[in-house]
């Protein structure tokens, strides 16, 4: 029995050095950006293209819509150790499935009050109105919410937490 406790301080110290170690480094945060296929998706492609510079911090999944991002793919994706999660859509009334952007806006909001009485920062989420035509936009969200989530630090549910 000593010895198990004995194992589990030493594992418990060394994810706190481990932790405190990676603060103290070039921290960069790793993002998860589900965007919206019409719109976020191709403001993506055209600051791609059009060569704008933006962190290369973000892995972007493709939806159809915007509001079709369950939740639970967000916390899923916290759990696993992602910093932050981006989710973008069309603007309002633009949406090509009606109503999917507002959906998707409305989950957010009530999944932020929820992370907030779990103890996980809700400015970890985002959701951004991005159209097929907003490059720059879509570059200085990212940049924007790279930036902040340098300031937060890693995600306090990934593997050295």
């Amino acid at each position: 029995m000593r010895k198990k406790v004995e194992y589990t301080q030493l594992i418990h110290e060394e994810k706190k050095h481990t932790k405190a170690q990676r603060m103290t480094d070039n921290f960069e945060p790793n993002i998860i950006a589900f965007l919206c296929n019409w719109c976020a998706y191709a403001g993506a492609d055209l600051a791609g293209t059009s060569r704008i510079k933006y962190p290369p911090n973000m892995k972007s999944i493709r939806v159809m819509c915007s509001g079709r991002v369950d939740p639970a793919f967000i916390l899923e994706a916290l759990k696993n150790g992602a910093d932050g999660i981006l989710v973008a859509g069309c603007h309002p009334r633009d949406c090509h499935y009606q109503s999917g952007n507002y959906k998707a806006k409305r989950r957010i909001l009530l999944l932020k009050k929820l992370l907030h009485q779990l103890g996980i920062n809700p400015s970890r989420v985002r959701f951004e109105y991005i159209s097929a035509s907003e490059g720059q936009r879509f570059a200085s969200a990212v940049t924007e919410f790279v930036d902040d989530l340098k300031k937060f630090g890693p995600n306090p549910l990934s593997g050295v937490a």
